[in-house]
């Protein structure tokens, strides 16, 4: 667990210029092989065929093309029928596209594949300790930057389920990519998808890097989270799933908007997520956390590898 936590770090902190969409799919690939799980890559022509409108949006202003990342641990003895699903953000840098981040917010942005590394971890983890749970992981992986053929403000784009999204942030991408993926969980039939991202400066906020912010559908699971959270000193913050939130994301033009407004970030990113499951599911939102200035008690400066442990933890007292 130690090893892969490590692996982890270092995957965030790798800059952008050693470590593309293309690259993370090689190292996930020599990670399923070192570990003991499948790896199956899509480029961009499946990526298209499957219609990823949010993940092929986010990847227009950029010269690496996107990959799809699915990796499977399914041992004989699995104690669980359906799989547990867990889907990772993979925006290998974010420029913030044409909302362009300003004032300083941009260094550091190497980081925002934060919630896709950590799925390579656990992956790994969970293979390489042999525990008896499958395990399915996906990460949409791409980079987030600006070129004449870029995703601009009032672009109308479908998503992989058909639904269409009127794009008021080309900074808020992370839900757009995840969207995509947490459509395509819904063919696994899960019995939990737990998803893990850099997602909002609002939750940042909230937690710094002391927790990760919680929304979800499933209390059973989420009450278990917390206690796995507090055992690893991952902590969590549940923060409501109000219908209201919902109502910020209607719009005139589109199925949905992708940003809610300045009231409650987290939530409203939350209900954008929540409107592409159909299955039980948890959302983490580790911003704060994710990526460290300095140094402090047992934290390196740099990527944590937070939620390896909390994950790994929820697993392994399933398996008790």
């Amino acid at each position: 667990l130690v090893e892969v936590v490590s692996l982890t770090k270092s995957l965030v902190n790798e800059p952008l210029n050693y470590l593309d969409a293309l690259k993370l799919s090689e190292l996930a690939t020599e990670a399923g092989k070192k570990y003991g799980f499948e790896t199956e890559i899509l480029h961009k022509e499946k990526i298209q065929e499957l219609k990823m409108g949010g993940l092929l949006s986010v990847n227009l202003g950029s010269e690496t093309p996107p990959t799809f990342n699915i990796f499977h641990y399914k041992p004989a003895n699995a104690i669980n029928e359906k799989p547990l699903v867990l889907v990772g953000k993979g925006v290998m840098f974010d420029t913030g596209g044409y909302s362009l981040k300003v004032g300083g917010s941009m260094p550091g942005m190497k980081s925002d594949m934060a919630g896709g590394a950590a799925i390579v971890g656990l992956l790994s983890a969970i293979a390489g300790n042999k525990l008896p749970y499958h395990v399915i992981g996906l990460v949409p992986a791409t980079d987030n930057k600006i070129s004449g053929n870029a995703l601009v403000v009032d672009d109308v784009i479908t998503m992989m389920d058909g639904t269409t999204v009127e794009v008021l942030n080309t900074d808020a991408e992370g839900r757009l990519v995840l969207g995509d993926a947490l459509a395509y969980a819904k063919r696994f039939d899960p019995e939990l998808v737990i998803d893990i991202a850099t997602l909002t400066g609002a939750s940042a906020a909230i937690t710094g890097p002391y927790g990760i912010a919680m929304t979800g559908t499933d209390e059973t699971a989420i009450h278990h989270l917390k206690t796995a959270g507090e055992a690893v000193y991952e902590r969590l913050l549940q923060l409501p799933l109000w219908e209201e939130y919902a109502d910020l994301l209607k719009s005139n033009i589109a199925d949905l908007k992708n940003i809610g407004g300045p009231t409650g970030g987290v939530s409203t990113s939350s209900k954008f997520l929540q409107h592409f499951t159909d299955y039980p599911w948890v959302h983490l939102d580790i911003a704060g956390a994710a990526f460290i200035e300095a140094s402090k008690g047992y934290k390196q400066s740099g990527g944590t590898g937070v939620s390896i442990r909390l994950i790994y933890e929820f697993i392994k007292n399933k398996c008790v």
